[in-house]
């Protein structure tokens, strides 16, 4: 009650200056986070673009600007709409590294704003969104994910080392995760976690792989997209 109390008492009432520098940091939080969100479809490389996750960080981004102005300089505060905020969960988790990073460089730039600190927020927008599209054109640290690779092999043809040459040309790093029978005992089925090099192209692996297996079934799983 000392928190809601101290919230609404005269000391905390804005004044018109206040007022009116608070709506100029929220019409500068929302351009911003607007130009953050422009980079932010520009560069999404994911599966499932959402609408929604464009809007949470242009509504974040305001509304982190006026929270800012509220606490600033009021630990009571602070403290008070912390513990409301801890009660805030997303409905579905945010799988992706990149969309996390968007989500804090929107409330970052609402905050900067917040703060009243125009030059900064709009040097940081810049900035990062620079960065960001950087990382995007020249594909830095590109490389593939995790692949699921499944081969089927002839009893008769059944041998620990027989692709490990093909994993040595093709892939960086391999393991062996399962072994099971199929069709009543006469066929094996190794499954690996595999990870391709750059230059390997998955036709040309299953090509190799098949002049070793009988040109038996193989499949390719891939766990994520490669960012």
């Amino acid at each position: 009650m000392d928190v809601f109390n101290q919230f609404f008492s005269t000391n905390n009432v804005m004044d018109a200056t206040t007022a009116w520098k608070s709506l100029i940091a929220m019409i500068i939080a929302l351009v911003l986070s607007l130009i953050i969100t422009k980079v932010y479809q520009l560069t999404f490389t994911g599966e499932r673009y959402s609408q929604a996750f464009v809007h949470t960080i242009i509504i974040m981004s305001v509304i982190v600007s006026v929270v800012m102005n509220v606490v600033s300089g009021n630990s009571g505060v602070a403290f008070g709409l912390f513990a409301v905020f801890s009660l805030i969960r997303f409905r579905s988790a945010v799988t992706d590294a990149k969309d996390i990073a968007y989500i804090f460089f929107g409330l970052c730039v609402g905050m900067t704003c917040g703060l009243f600190k125009f030059d900064l927020a709009i040097m940081l927008t810049i900035f990062g969104s620079f960065i960001f599209y950087l990382l995007y054109r020249f594909s830095y640290g590109k490389g593939k994910d995790t692949q699921i690779l499944k081969v089927t092999i002839p009893e008769n043809l059944n041998h620990e080392n027989l692709l490990d040459e093909i994993f040595m040309q093709y892939t960086n790093s391999h393991q062996l995760r399962q072994i099971e029978t199929t069709n009543l005992g006469t066929m094996i089925l190794y499954t690996y976690a595999i990870r391709s090099k750059n230059t390997t192209k998955d036709k040309e692996l299953l090509d190799r792989i098949r002049e070793r297996n009988a040109n038996l079934k193989v499949s390719i799983t891939y766990m994520e997209l490669a960012k």
